[in-house]
């Protein structure tokens, strides 16, 4: 799911009939926009304060890059976990203002997943495993990172969102205590009924994200056979004794509808939820502030959350 205006972007392609080599070629080209100087004009600037390195975490069969954002503060300290939006395009890198910020203010050390990217060879549970693995890694190796296991949230956006939420739902099921999970714009539906929900049919074409682009992603994300409720954190089994959850929803998106249901379902099980709304925001915002004049409110109640939920009493003295 796009999650950055048009600038000096590719065309966007007929997601109907793309073939892998288009695919490949189309991601390339996005995401050095989206990895450029120049997008920081509607991406936002880092926090000078913060450090930014790319680090590679060795996890069961492959190496994985994270994005790590890491402020003067001495440790151990508060653990965010962070998955980028887009889906089968996206990098941490256009969420460098919004990590790098929350690093600076909470502070925290802020990991971003840079996860395997949905093609017709790599599905969404691939890049679900990718959040769930980097996260007990981080966790089980805390010393190393210099953060305190006790003390940590996940955080995702889009398609990340969705890996978020079910990080969050392995983690209740494994024992991993979560302190929160915030959800921006989230996916939380995959199924067959994907499509079914009022926000679908009111925002099925907006600037940052159309129905046919959702449709090209539910067809990358489970290929026949997979099983697509495993998939979908709105038709998960039992919701109870979750981390608090933050949704975040933009009133103008397609997928506003999903974030409400699950905030919903969330409090019905008696987990604790949040719902936020946006109005007249767009999919994606969160990481367009040069243009969505949202998202400073936006990453302020985040800030907020998760440092009320992290047990972080540090004054925001930034804002």
């Amino acid at each position: 799911m796009s999650d950055i205006t048009t600038m000096d972007r590719p065309s966007e392609p007929d997601w109907s009939t793309l073939t892998a080599e288009e695919l490949a070629a189309y991601r390339d080209a996005e995401n050095r926009v989206r990895s450029s100087a120049a997008a920081r004009v509607i991406t936002g600037e880092p926090d000078p304060g913060v450090t930014i390195d790319w680090h590679q975490v060795a996890l069961p069969g492959r190496e994985l890059p994270v994005r790590v954002y890491r402020p003067a503060a001495g440790g151990p300290l508060p653990l965010v976990l962070h998955v980028h939006g887009g889906g089968f395009v996206g990098t941490a890198v256009q969420c460098d203002w919004v990590n790098s910020h929350l690093a600076a203010r909470l502070p925290a050390v802020v990991v971003s997943v840079e996860h395997r990217l949905l093609d017709f060879e790599t599905p969404l549970s691939a890049a679900a495993d990718d959040g769930w693995d980097v996260l007990r890694h981080v966790v089980d190796h805390a010393g190393e990172w210099g953060v305190d296991p006790a003390r940590t949230a996940v955080f995702g956006e889009s398609c990340g969102a969705l890996i978020s939420a079910l990080a969050a739902i392995r983690a209740g099921r494994s024992g991993l205590r979560l302190r929160a999970q915030v959800l921006v714009n989230p996916a939380l539906d995959v199924t067959s009924t994907a499509f079914s929900y009022d926000s679908m049919s009111r925002f099925e074409r907006t600037p940052t994200l159309t129905l046919a682009l959702l449709r090209f992603f539910q067809r990358l994300a489970v290929p026949h056979g997979s099983d697509a409720r495993a998939l979908s954190p709105l038709h998960a089994g039992d919701l109870n004794g979750l981390a608090p959850a933050l949704v975040v929803v933009p009133t103008h998106d397609p997928l506003a509808d999903h974030g409400r249901r699950y905030a919903g379902r969330l409090q019905a099980a008696g987990t604790p939820a949040r719902l936020s709304e946006y109005q007249e925001a767009g999919h994606g915002f969160l990481s367009m502030p040069g243009v969505a004049p949202q998202a400073a409110p936006a990453r302020a109640e985040i800030l907020e959350f998760l440092r009320e939920a992290l047990d972080n009493g540090v004054r925001d003295d930034h804002r």
